[in-house]
């Protein structure tokens, strides 16, 4: 994402065709260290694409995959399934073993506040 990141800002810049050093300096500027095989990639991948286009046809892409909704519904199940549901819920956790209790500090013979 970083690299993709200052591809970007390279290209907001008005550099249309941003080069793996450009990406570099981007990256070195802030303190980054680029990772030449990842960059690399990128920069064939978007060679000779205009971004404007690349980012218009994302967009379109998100805009057909279905989001929100889903999440809200899963917590309100349960309550609407009254008692049976609680006590099956219930019946389904299993039993919770004691925790072994640490030893003590007198045992270690001395305290926190001796």
């Amino acid at each position: 994402m970083k690299h993709l990141a200052a591809y970007l800002l390279l290209g907001l810049g008005g550099n249309t065709s941003p080069s793996a050093e450009d990406v570099k300096g981007v990256l070195s500027s802030v303190g980054i260290d680029a990772d030449s095989d990842r960059l690399d990639k990128l920069i064939k991948e978007l060679e000779g694409k205009d971004l404007q286009e690349l980012i218009s046809e994302g967009s379109q892409k998100l805009a057909s995959v279905p989001s929100g909704g889903g999440g809200g519904g899963g917590a309100a199940a349960p309550a609407a399934g009254g008692a049976a549901g609680g006590a099956a819920a219930a019946e389904k956790e299993p039993e919770k073993e004691p925790e072994k209790e640490e030893e003590s500090d007198e045992d270690m013979g001395f305290g926190l506040f001796d």
